[in-house]
């Protein structure tokens, strides 16, 4: 058997902490995923609105102010978006102000070239005689507004990649000691000593899995695994339950090998099993079953863990896993990850949407 190295001290740290830089730049820079690009686009609408309202003589003037200004706002920032797209790699590299300088000069750069094509092929006009009198004054007031507007953009997109990350150590340890429970800990590792004379094959499968579960819980985890991953993870935790329970846990896979490629947050599906174990079937005598199907339907992946609920459940944990996966899914999909629950009588579901890639 061969165990892994454990790295301590500055130098590892150190390799920790340009790690979250990383995937914090990754997370800033998700202009790709649609729901985002959708807000930029309104709110550089709004702004432009705003500001044709702010120099209007009357309500015509305000409108043929703001159908220029929507015309050019709406053109820069879809450049602004699809070249962020594009560039994501090479400045994600980058370090946070130079990264941040690049994405401002680049709004500016668009909005000044957006408007001066616009001015030139004479969708857009020079405005009164005043502005036509100084276009080099009036080109940089477009490019100082596209860079704050970029700007303006560029943090909400880093709040938001930041509300994501654990906000110092404790809250790191929290996390950790919340993926996977203590108790599971002690049970794993009595039901493999118990094993270890009488059946040391399946001793040695109980403890394989087990070091696989936290080694994954350990790890620096990006801000998303493949679909698989989480259901060979799920598999490997109702291997050893089942070792536990016997004929008490039946378990019931209905898995769509199309699936595979979905992107989730890590660690999102074994909680909810752990939970369907704990409360359907632990408490209960005759125990219970556990439905874990995944399917895609209209682009999403369908997953759903299902099971059943006797007349004892176990007892109250913190009311964190749902509410955790919820707040990941959001974070990696906005709109487009759902969790839903659903209580009927004698069966508890838990849904979740994610998109296909």
């Amino acid at each position: 058997m061969q165990f892994e190295v454990s790295r301590f001290g500055a130098v590892e740290a150190g390799r920790r902490a340009e790690k979250r830089e990383r995937l914090s730049a990754t997370a800033a820079f998700d202009v790709c995923h649609p729901a985002l690009a959708l807000r930029a686009l309104l709110f550089v609408q709004g702004v432009c609105a705003v500001l044709a309202l702010a120099d209007a003589a009357s309500a015509t003037d305000w409108a043929q102010r703001q159908a220029a200004l929507a015309l050019g706002g709406l053109a820069a920032t879809l450049l602004w978006l699809v070249v962020v797209c594009a560039a994501k790699g090479p400045l994600q590299r980058q370090a946070g102000a130079v990264r941040a300088a690049l994405v401002v000069g680049l709004g500016a750069l668009l909005a000044w070239s957006v408007s001066r094509g616009l001015v030139w092929i004479g969708l857009v006009g020079g405005g009164d005689g005043a502005r036509v009198a100084e276009p080099a004054l009036q080109g940089l007031a477009v490019a100082l507004g596209g860079g704050c507007l970029a700007g303006l953009v560029w943090i909400w997109l880093e709040l938001r990649a930041r509300a994501g990350r654990p906000a110092d150590a404790h809250a790191r340890l929290a996390e950790l000691q919340s993926r996977i429970r203590p108790h599971f800990l002690f049970n794993a590792l009595n039901t493999a000593m118990a094993l270890v004379r009488v059946a040391p094959e399946r001793a040695e499968a109980v403890l394989e899995d087990l070091a696989q579960l936290f080694r994954t819980a350990l790890a620096e985890a990006g801000s998303s695994v493949p679909l698989s991953e989480e259901i060979d993870l799920a598999r490997r935790y109702l291997a050893i339950e089942q070792v536990r329970f016997g004929s008490r846990l039946v378990v019931h896979w209905e898995i769509d090998p199309k699936v595979a490629s979905a992107r989730v947050p890590p660690l999102v599906l074994q909680p909810l099993v752990e939970n369907a174990v704990r409360h359907g079937v632990e408490p209960n005598a005759r125990g219970g079953e556990l439905w874990i199907r995944a399917t895609v339907r209209a682009g999403q992946v369908d997953l759903r863990v299902s099971n059943t609920v006797g007349d004892r459940t176990g007892p109250p944990g913190l009311g964190m896993a749902l509410p955790n996966v919820r707040e990941r899914l959001r974070l990696l999909h906005d709109l487009a990850g759902q969790c839903d629950i659903q209580r009927e009588p004698g069966q508890f579901h838990v849904r979740l949407l994610v998109p296909m890639p």
